[in-house]
């Protein structure tokens, strides 16, 4: 049962042609030479899949580790974020295009997304617009949003002409579920990315986890990613640390069973369980 997912298992977009890798690679606060060599490690594992932002100013180096790596531009899924508009839709479309060039210059975006909410309605919507438009130009081929509660996805409605966002991404890993907007998103074919998979570490020592990592002899940071998968979100693990990079994207030869998946399901918090944030639906 576990062949079901490999390194190259992908999920479509609604109403798009795109696929995205089940898993990802994050970058945040990865930064100069480090973030190359990690990038150019996670693609060596087998990684297709990276998910940088303009927050985390480290888009070029991205671009950069792919250019370099044996791997055709083709053949690796790149996302990044726009946080907040400029002062109009026109200065905001521009912020795109100059990601999309120090990406892959000239070129394209996998997938863009809203990072956040906080600009208001009004600003979700200058952003919203200036993405519809890189998309349409092919310099994104999927556009969506992050930390996006049901509210907010619905509200985009309004003008959207693509609709679903194709993703949301948000914090999400057994303590903090967001079921609300979970069960939306997948009510509306919106592919689910979970951020902090690895809740940075801060529950190593949970004795559930760590009673199952011990079980299925695999790290707790593992069984996390592996809860993701079979959860069907897209996990984003971030490390800068060669060997936990690849032992992240070893998580294809074993299956949680379904009474374990419940007791990891067990741990929710809700909100509290947060430790970036939950959305607002």
């Amino acid at each position: 049962m576990s062949s079901q997912f490999t390194l190259q298992t992908t999920l479509p977009l609604p109403n798009s042609s795109v696929k995205i890798p089940a898993l990802g690679f994050g970058v945040y606060q990865s930064h100069g030479p480090t973030c190359k060599t990690s990038c150019l490690t996670a693609l060596e594992a087998g990684y297709r899949h990276i998910d940088s932002a303009q927050y985390y100013a480290n888009e070029q180096l991205v671009g950069d580790a792919v250019k370099e790596s044996n791997v055709d531009r083709k053949d690796v899924f790149i996302t990044t974020k726009i946080l907040s508009p400029g002062k109009d839709e026109e200065e905001t479309y521009q912020s795109l295009v100059e990601s999309v060039n120090k990406i892959d210059n000239g070129g394209y975006v996998d997938l863009f997304l809203i990072h956040s909410p906080s600009s208001g309605p009004q600003g979700r919507k200058t952003m919203w617009t200036a993405l519809e438009r890189l998309h349409k130009e092919g310099k994104a081929k999927a556009i969506g949003v992050s930390n996006f509660g049901k509210g907010q996805i619905e509200e985009l409605k309004s003008f959207a002409q693509v609709w679903p966002p194709h993703v949301n991404q948000i914090e999400l890993h057994p303590w903090n579920q967001q079921r609300v907007a979970v069960e939306f998103c997948q009510a509306n074919n919106i592919v689910v990315e979970a951020y902090c998979p690895l809740v940075r570490n801060q529950k190593a020592d949970d004795s559930t986890l760590k009673s199952l990592a011990e079980k299925y002899k695999k790290s707790t940071g593992q069984v996390l990613i592996r809860y993701c998968l079979q959860k069907g979100w897209v996990p984003l693990p971030k490390s800068d640390t060669p060997s936990r990079i690849k032992e992240n994207a070893d998580i294809y030869d074993f299956e949680i069973s379904k009474e374990d998946m419940t007791k990891l399901d067990d741990l929710d918090q809700g909100a509290d369980g947060a430790i970036v944030q939950a959305v607002d639906n």
